[in-house]
């Protein structure tokens, strides 16, 4: 049975949807960075996707190549993530997405090296015929942060965001927003096959001890 990161590491990928303090450890992502609103047909989020999808997968089917990655085991993709932010404010503002700039990314399972990156960045741009130099092999290591699980449309993610920070404060956090930390979202759900009601979204904010 493939590898499943999301029931491997549930403190990560399934929280409570009751707020909670997490130390999040240093990951290796597929990464590409853009801005401008995530909804914007044809816009530089859809493009960016592509080129996320299309490294994920050319990693996870090395497996049928001539390439071998050293420890290399069967998984699932793991779920598309992204941070946001839009400069000079703190967080997110929902009402302006026109400002929003954002890294979007996969988390790379513990094997895949640089090396392997590269080679995969070449492979996916030989095979789908598709300029891959946007993406990156980002590291990012968030630390002390305040996560919890949001069920229902984007829109409406303010609402547990109210809740998140008022139990950071509570329990003696708070916000820690920097360059380097940043409003952080995991997407568990498809919104193509998925009611917006039901939809269900990771968000993780850094914090820091009062």
């Amino acid at each position: 049975m493939a590898f499943d990161f999301k029931k491997e590491y549930k403190e990560f990928y399934i929280p409570s949807s009751r707020p909670a303090i997490i130390t999040v450890p240093a990951f290796n992502f597929i990464a590409v960075r853009g801005k401008g609103n995530p909804n914007d047909t044809d816009g530089e989020y859809s493009k960016a996707l592509n080129l996320l999808y299309g490294m994920a997968y050319t990693i996870k089917m090395s497996k049928k190549t001539d390439y071998r990655i050293d420890g290399y085991f069967d998984y699932v993709v793991p779920p598309l993530e992204g941070f946001w932010w839009q400069d000079g404010t703190e967080g997110v503002d929902y009402a302006h997405k026109e400002n929003f700039r954002w890294i979007s990314v996969i988390r790379l399972p513990d094997f895949v090296t640089k090396k392997d990156f590269d080679w995969a960045a070449a492979e996916a741009t030989r095979k789908k015929k598709a300029d891959f130099s946007k993406v990156e092999f980002l590291t990012m290591e968030e630390g002390l942060c305040v996560q919890c699980m949001h069920t229902g449309p984007y829109d409406s993610e303010p609402a547990t965001v109210q809740l998140m920070h008022k139990y950071s404060h509570d329990q003696g956090y708070e916000l820690d927003f920097s360059e380097k930390r940043l409003h952080h979202e995991i997407y568990l759900s498809d919104p193509r096959k998925v009611a917006p009601d039901k939809n269900k979204t990771v968000i993780r904010h850094p914090v820091r001890k009062k």
